[in-house]
């Protein structure tokens, strides 16, 4: 542990997997090379620890516990002090007002005077209370948050109109299912804390649907939600059908197909940013916010959350909000606008955890490096930018290579997943399978996916559209032939893909094909941060070893 609040750690130690669980708790990886990981300590990390019920003297006595020498003083002081933040400032609401207080009337008097929160004062009451507008309770949290001053929602949320709503002892197709402990307390963090607004973080294939269903159920309250794509769409739909006690009359969507507005809606992220003219700060599909009553809104992959919606977010504050994500990573930086506006972290389970205890699939996951070819060489070296990566990203001798790794797993159902269209087709023509792309029609995407499921196409080559809400429990083999960039949300995705348990219990198998000497190496590396985080190493390999193995043997 260093002054500097980064975290140095010893991945060949027996004691790694104890330290990594509770560094996940309260800090973030940074990077991940195969000895040491380094991690820092920041104050959202600090603040997300504290919504999760960490405290200052449980962080400290972690890091003491860990650590191979003595912690040091501003350490130990500046946890305490950034944690004990959390909670100084309390959002309030009574008599139909909305109330910022705190225990210091000069700290009072430090926010009021931000200019960020003058224009959403309306008066101060009393030396350590300030009535705020009506619609300000989000603009506040987020422009507090920015200033260093997370703010502790005690305000409340309206009912919504009720529905009645149970879920299923078991499907109409006969199957019979229940909460897992894990998604109990997942559901119990979620309601019991302040009953209202946070962010549950489970692995793909965990069931964070269901922990969803279950929240819609518990509030018996008219739900909104809002996911990735109209494939996911149709599956929230379909699981609502199965698990619920609703009818088909009562679940509706509200995408380019079809505007229905029913008890519980179904938007896509797409949806509600259409329509927005370029100069204006209208986006008419917004109003479904306000079509109506809605109790709770479900935020399904939360980190991909478009920036308009925030602002929606922040106006509707008085709604129990609940965000369903894999990681909480978001390329963009706005982690902190998740906090503010969708809720703190309610929930976190470690990915190894879930795989130790046979609710996922165990994964490995390998990193094979290419050479460039010798006639790409000069044109990569006079090539800026994304041109130089896209260079290495289509390396050529990966088409190669992912034909060898499908071959190596004739009784697998295999993914191979790629950002280039023009690689996917050349890959997608030498395998001889079926390729999917953003604009394949939704309906020839569905039966592809249920031919996969069958087994009738045992090799899918699918673009970035099958990195989210994508249902495929038997597929065991992923083939990451290229990225967007340095994207650490895509890659823990992509594995996501192959963790469901299988039928057979046959284990997962991900593979990553990266360009050697190039700025691919780079962008591979900030890739696995958040798998690495979790627990999952990769292992490096030459392409041309795998060769010489003979393919047939799994590397």
């Amino acid at each position: 542990m260093q002054s500097d609040h980064s975290v140095l750690l010893e991945v060949d130690n027996p004691n790694f997997a104890g330290a990594r669980d509770d560094l996940i708790g309260f800090a973030e990886l940074v990077k991940s090379p195969e000895h040491i990981h380094t991690y820092r300590i920041t104050p959202l990390s600090l603040w997300n620890a504290a919504a999760a019920g960490w405290t200052a003297a449980r962080v400290q006595a972690a890091l003491a516990r860990w650590s191979k020498f003595p912690l040091p003083g501003e350490v130990v002081a500046t946890v305490a002090d950034r944690m004990a933040r959390f909670g100084r400032i309390r959002l309030l609401a009574e008599d139909g007002h909305l109330y910022l207080e705190a225990d210091d009337p000069l700290l009072l008097t430090e926010i009021a005077r931000l200019r960020s929160v003058q224009p959403h004062v309306a008066e101060q009451t009393a030396p350590n209370r300030l009535r705020l507008a009506p619609l300000a309770r989000g603009f506040v949290k987020q422009a507090l948050l920015k200033a260093g001053h997370p703010v502790d929602d005690r305000a409340g949320y309206r009912d919504g109109d009720a529905l009645e709503v149970g879920l299923r002892e078991a499907t109409p197709d006969g199957e019979a299912f229940a909460l897992r402990p894990y998604q109990q307390e997942a559901l119990h963090a979620f309601l019991h804390r302040d009953a209202g607004s946070g962010v549950i973080v489970l692995p793909c294939g965990a069931g964070k649907t269901l922990v969803g269903l279950a929240a819609l159920c518990a509030l018996g309250t008219q739900t909104l939600i809002l996911c990735s794509s109209n494939t996911s769409v149709r599956q929230w739909m379909g699981e609502v059908l199965r698990r619920t006690s609703l009818g088909e009359g009562q679940v509706g969507q509200y995408t380019g197909q079809g505007k229905e507005i029913a008890p519980v809606t179904v938007a896509t992220y797409q949806m509600l940013t259409a329509g927005h003219k370029k100069d204006s700060d209208e986006f008419p599909h917004m109003k479904i916010f306000q079509a109506r009553r809605w109790g709770l809104v479900i935020y399904d992959e939360v980190h991909l959350l478009p920036a308009p919606v925030f602002r929606v977010t922040a106006e509707i504050q008085a709604t129990r909000r609940l965000g369903l994500t894999a990681t909480l990573v978001r390329e963009d930086g706005r982690e902190d606008d998740v906090f503010a506006l969708i809720g703190p972290k309610r929930f976190d389970l470690p990915w190894r955890v879930l795989e130790g205890q046979g609710w996922i699939a165990t994964a490995a996951c390998h990193e094979l490096r290419l050479d460039l070819p010798a006639e790409l060489r000069p044109a990569y070296a006079l090539a800026d930018g994304s041109a130089r990566y896209r260079l290495a990203a289509e390396n050529p001798q990966k088409e190669a290579l992912a034909e060898q790794l499908v071959q190596a797993h004739p009784d697998d159902r295999v993914l191979v997943i790629g950002h280039y269209l023009g690689q996917l087709e050349r890959i997608a023509d030498r395998l001889h399978a079926p390729l999917l792309t953003g604009k394949t029609p939704q309906r020839e995407r569905d039966r592809l996916f249920d031919a996969f499921r069958a087994g009738e196409e045992p090799v899918l080559v699918v673009s970035r559209v099958a990195n989210f809400a994508v249902d495929l429990p038997d597929a065991s083999v992923a083939i990451e032939v290229s990225g967007l960039f340095g994207s650490r949300q895509e890659e823990a995705q992509r594995l996501g893909r192959i963790l469901r348990p299988k039928r057979d219990g046959r284990p997962a198998t991900f593979y990553a094909l990266v360009s050697r000497e190039t700025v691919e190496e780079e962008f591979a590396l900030r890739r696995q941060l958040f798998l690495t985080e979790q627990g999952y190493r990769y292992t490096i390999r030459r392409a041309v070893e795998v060769a010489e193995s003979g393919a047939a043997s799994r590397p």
